[in-house]
């Protein structure tokens, strides 16, 4: 693939999400002791067998989610723990759902300094010839340094790609870091500072740039004040269903057209089945289903995704 043909990186999200009218990241975040009843004969089974359950289950997935989405994200360590064999099937994944024209975030939270950031770069970021992993945007950790981010830009660049940043992450540890304050700005307000400025050199015609930030949905109060530090970028945002955010935790993301945010859910969609509310539909596709379109509506309830109508 001609990388050079594609539009930039956020204006791509941009139009997915207007297309399917829906601002939810799917996570695919395979577990063996959470897949449904015939994916694996047992806990113990070798991680090649594993590894083929990840892949036809998040191939099943993807099917369900498809045209309710515009975006998954697959957590690389999930297929890495399962060694060459994980990461066959993670490859597999990723062209799957490129195959069903959707955009895939490598959550690999990726980083390090000079060639080696280069190599990271190169691995994952561009479809077709551009990278091995063809993934359209990827994860990235900050804390070695805005030279250890250069190369990562430099890429998004080159192949109409994106970079998530981490500045304000959803687990309950993150103010170890992320809270301290030096020179009157906190380290996420900081990194928060960089990805605006990095955006706003190449803004597309939605407004954003290819250099967005991951912000938590469980720091409602934090995320009004980041959005506002970062009018040009898109936020990926975890933290929604299983770790305690709602709808209305991340209602000031979105700009005043339901643009600029995309929403994590894994656990949530993934293993819906496992729910209390969803127990009663006939498979857990039905229960992957209907959690994605209730999720759809609560965003489109509480957000200024309703701009966007019903599907």
């Amino acid at each position: 693939m001609n990388t050079s043909n594609l539009h930039a990186f956020g204006d791509r999200l941009a139009d997915e999400v207007r297309r399917k009218r829906s601002a939810i990241c799917v996570g695919l975040d395979p577990r063996a002791v959470s897949l449904p009843q015939g994916f694996l004969a047992s806990l113990d089974s070798p991680c090649s067998i594993i590894a083929d359950a990840y892949r036809k289950f998040c191939c099943e997935v993807i099917d369900v989610v498809a045209p309710l989405v515009g975006v998954i994200k697959p957590q690389v360590a999930f297929f890495e723990q399962l060694g060459p064999h994980g990461m066959v099937a993670l490859g597999e994944v990723i062209a799957y759902a490129i195959s069903k024209d959707l955009l895939v975030i490598a959550d690999a939270k990726r980083n390090d300094i000079g060639t080696t950031a280069e190599a990271y770069a190169a691995a994952y970021l561009g479809r077709g010839d551009a990278s091995a992993w063809k993934a359209d945007s990827l994860t990235v950790s900050p804390y070695l340094g805005d030279d250890s981010l250069q190369p990562f830009v430099d890429r998004c660049h080159a192949t109409s790609s994106g970079i998530f940043v981490l500045v304000k992450t959803s687990n309950p540890g993150s103010g170890f870091m992320q809270d301290l304050s030096i020179d009157h700005r906190t380290i996420s307000q900081r990194v928060a500072d960089w990805v605006q400025a990095e955006s706003l050199k190449v803004c597309g015609s939605s407004g954003y740039g290819a250099i967005g930030a991951v912000v938590g949905a469980t720091y409602p109060n934090e995320l009004i004040e980041l959005r506002q530090r970062m009018p040009n970028a898109w936020l990926l945002i975890p933290g929604y269903g299983a770790q305690g955010g709602g709808a209305k935790d991340v209602k000031a993301a979105f700009d005043k057209n339901g643009l600029g945010a995309v929403i994590n859910n894994s656990r949530g969609i993934l293993f819906a089945h496992q729910s209390a509310r969803y127990q009663h539909l006939p498979s857990w596709q039905a229960a992957v289903e209907a959690a994605t379109a209730d999720m759809n509506e609560a965003l489109k309830s509480e957000t200024a995704m309703g701009a966007f109508g019903s599907n």
